[in-house]
């Protein structure tokens, strides 16, 4: 039974398109620059706030426009003449006293916000590729063990089934032992349907959707025990470091920067202009050529200019307050990842390795059992042995996980450690 059972597994395998190689950690990780739905949202907003910028450094270039009228005029005399004129207008902008200033001021804070934006996204990819390809290596575990826990119901049902037929055990008996296999049975085509949806979500996670990996390699996580500064040193890193609270500072000085750019529209403007024109009827009070100097100071506009401040307004109070939102939210995440890690580093180790050590012992133990045909209960142990394994592994992939996720929150890079503890 569990041999057919592993050569279907084999077969189902080798059947879906995969890589030649056995797949790194390493390797999964390279994917995370891949064009991925996720990191094309993050480079879109990036664009478009470069856009924004190009648009409003564009309010100061030159501008060339043909200007004409098609029009008849009635004269002194008496008579409709053609009075048409067709003119090249060139104008320069030379000063709008700051509202292009502003305006550049907030797009370039945009473009910033972008930036830290794709940043943050690019860490968050990062994070979700290792947990997927975690994922997968704890789903092909948990499929061994399931199926090392069904092989050994099936064999107690099917010696029970020639004990019933001799009468040395009851109906109930036998049922009991049936259902014990079928629930097995259960838990272990559940793990290999987990293990199929596993390496489709990895595949996503990398972009590349239907190429599944068959073999992946175990990760060497060295720096589950590198030295971490404390929660006192991370937190001012962390506000000073983290892209979310970088990306929303930004927000927050371009939204300052766009009330100051919408005041400004108040203020005066001075333009130089150059026209050359054509003009079907002779007047002294026109030249075919001019040049002079343009200036305009608004008067009145009404309600519009102040409509424009009251929603630029609203929107830099939405800003500061998400700001200071997320300035709570990663006080409390960073400090939940810190204790997370000197658990798993503290307890949920030890208590891993104690789990490991006395199943080993009991594996031992019953397969002297087994070769002294006391008891016949080798492939349960064996089965609990692969159980607490798969449970030491869970803590060094939680652990690599919980280290990414602090790397993250603190901008890709950690402090100096002094006075650190493991």
């Amino acid at each position: 039974m569990r041999r057919a059972a592993c050569v279907a597994w084999l077969a189902w395998m080798l059947s879906m398109p995969a890589f030649a190689e056995r797949l790194t950690l390493e390797a999964a990780l390279a994917t995370v620059d891949a064009e991925h739905p996720d990191r094309r949202l993050a480079e879109s907003e990036v664009a478009l706030a470069r856009a924004g910028r190009e648009e409003a450094a564009s309010r100061q270039d030159f501008n060339l426009y043909l200007d004409g009228s098609l029009r008849t005029g009635l004269r002194p005399d008496g008579n409709w003449t053609p009075d048409n004129v067709g003119r090249i207008v060139a104008r320069k902008p030379l000063f709008d006293f700051g509202r292009t200033r502003q305006a550049l001021a907030a797009a370039d804070q945009e473009v910033a916000a972008s930036e830290e934006a794709l940043y943050e996204a690019e860490g968050l990819r990062r994070i979700d590729i290792m947990a997927r390809f975690f994922d997968v290596l704890m789903a092909d575990r948990q499929y061994a063990a399931d199926n090392e826990f069904m092989a050994v119901a099936y064999v107690a049902w099917d010696n029970a089934r020639d004990r019933f037929r001799v009468g040395q055990i009851s109906q109930p008996e036998l049922l009991r032992l049936e259902t014990e296999y079928q629930d097995a049975r259960e838990r272990r085509n559940a793990s290999e349907q987990h293990m199929r949806l596993a390496r489709e979500r990895l595949a996503q996670a990398m972009n590349r959707p239907g190429v599944l990996s068959t073999d992946l390699a175990e990760p060497r996580l060295k720096d589950n025990d590198r030295l971490l500064p404390d929660y006192e040193a991370l937190l001012p890193w962390a506000m000073a470091k983290n892209p979310r609270i970088l990306a929303l500072q930004a927000q927050a000085a371009a939204a300052d920067a766009r009330v100051a750019a919408i005041r400004a529209e108040r203020n005066p403007t001075l333009d130089a202009e150059v026209v050359g024109g054509r003009y079907s009827r002779e007047s002294i009070t026109r030249d075919d050529l001019s040049a002079g100097l343009v200036f305009a100071v608004p008067l009145y506009q009404g309600r519009r200019v102040d409509a424009r401040i009251a929603r630029a307004l609203a929107e830099k109070e939405r800003a500061l307050a998400a700001l200071e939102k997320s300035r709570f939210e990663l006080s409390d995440t960073l400090l939940a990842t810190v204790q997370e890690i000197e658990w798993l580093r503290g307890s949920g180790r030890a208590a891993a390795d104690k789990q490991v050590e006395y199943r080993d012992w009991a594996l031992e133990r019953a397969r002297a059992e087994y070769e002294l045909e006391l008891k016949t209960n080798l492939g349960t142990s064996m089965a609990e042995t692969q159980v607490a394994q798969i449970r030491r592994k869970r803590v060094e992939y939680r652990l690599a996980l919980a280290l990414a996720r602090l790397q993250a929150l603190s901008g890709g890079t950690l402090p100096p450690v002094e006075g650190a503890r493991k």
